[in-house]
């Protein structure tokens, strides 16, 4: 997708469905109302990365039964971290870049959500 700019209050929501799972609920709660596109993109990324994470430090746990390797989960940590200050980036700019490999996925997949 290219970049488009929003209004303040867009990139503000924007911003805070990074800043933990409360933030994207607030950020949700705030959306249902004014439903700003910019705000419900960057919800949807959010969203996105969590349940990511949640999905990967599954698998993480199921594999820790049969072989324990401490570097794999540091490293799912380091790259959803990364994902999130880069939405939070991405926010800040006025930008709707989609996170890298998932991205667009997960705009298509939560398409209702926002």
């Amino acid at each position: 997708m290219e970049s488009t700019k929003t209004d303040e209050d867009g990139k503000t929501m924007a911003i805070v469905t990074y800043i933990t799972i409360i933030g994207l609920i607030v950020a949700l709660i705030v959306n249902s109302n004014k439903k700003n596109p910019f705000t419900a993109y960057h919800i949807r990324q959010s969203l996105g990365i969590y349940i990511t994470w949640l999905v990967l430090n599954l698998v993480i746990s199921a594999i820790s039964f049969i072989v324990y390797i401490p570097l794999l989960s540091w490293l799912v940590y380091l790259a959803m971290i990364t994902l999130l200050v880069l939405g939070i980036v991405t926010a800040i700019q006025s930008e709707t870049k989609p996170t890298p490999i998932l991205g667009e996925k997960f705009q298509e997949w939560f398409k209702n959500i926002g």
